[in-house]
C-alpha cells in the first residue's frame, strides 16, 4: 500500500484561508448577539429556555420576530411555556424586562445607557481578540505545514509563506473593519 500522498503547498494556503474564513464568519456571528439599540430576533439566539425537562434555545421552543424597531416579541408554540420563555429571557444577561399577555411574550428594548454601550464595546473587542487569536493560529499552523512539506524548492516555500502572510494580514483586516461597524452601531445614540 503507498503513502498518502503528502498535502502541497497550494493546499495548505488553501487550508489556511479556510480557517481564516471562519475565524471572521464566527466573529461575526458572534456580533449579532450583541445588543444595539435595535430590536433584532438574533439577539434572542443564545437564550435558552427549560422545556419538557431540558434546557432548549429559545428557537426550539417559539417564533422570535421584531415587529418594530424598538419591540421584540416571543410566541411560544406551546403556552404552557410562557412562563419558562420568560424565565429564560431574564436569567440571559441581555437586561430585558420581557412582559406576558398570557398569549405572547413582549419585550421592549430600552435604549442602551453610556456605560452599557461601553461594556457591549468591550464585548465586541473581545470576540474579536478571539477572532484574531484563531487567524494568528491559522497562520502558524500552515506555517509548520509549508516547512515540513518534502521535495518543494525553498523558493516556493517562502512564496506559499508570503501567501498565508497576506491572508493572515487582509483576515485581520476584515475583523479590524466588522469591529469598526459593529462599535459604530452600539454607539448610535
Amino acid at each position: 500500500m503507498s503513502p498518502a500522498p503528502t498535502p502541497t503547498l497550494s493546499e495548505h494556503v488553501k487550508h489556511a484561508k479556510q480557517l481564516m474564513d471562519k475565524a471572521v464568519d464566527a466573529v461575526k456571528r458572534d456580533f449579532t448577539t450583541v445588543r444595539t439599540g435595535k430590536a433584532t430576533t438574533a439577539l434572542l439566539d443564545l437564550v435558552r429556555v427549560e422545556a419538557y425537562g431540558n434546557e432548549m434555545p429559545l428557537t426550539q421552543v417559539a417564533t422570535v420576530a421584531a415587529p418594530e424597531p424598538k419591540l421584540l416579541t416571543v410566541q411560544p408554540w406551546d403556552k404552557g411555556l410562557l412562563k419558562a420563555v420568560e424565565k429564560g429571557i431574564l436569567a440571559s444577561d441581555l437586561g430585558l424586562t420581557p412582559s406576558n399577555d398570557g398569549n405572547l411574550i413582549r419585550i421592549p428594548i430600552p435604549p442602551l445607557t453610556e456605560e452599557r454601550r461601553k461594556e457591549l464595546v468591550k464585548v465586541i473587542h473581545k470576540f474579536a481578540e478571539e477572532g484574531r487569536v484563531a487567524i494568528r493560529h491559522a497562520r502558524t499552523e500552515s506555517m509548520n505545514r509549508i516547512k515540513k512539506t518534502e521535495h518543494v524548492s525553498s523558493d516556493d516555500q517562502k512564496h506559499a509563506e508570503k501567501e498565508v502572510q497576506k491572508l493572515h494580514d487582509e483576515h485581520l483586516k476584515g475583523i479590524d473593519a466588522a469591529v469598526k461597524g459593529k462599535e459604530a452601531e452600539v454607539m448610535e445614540v
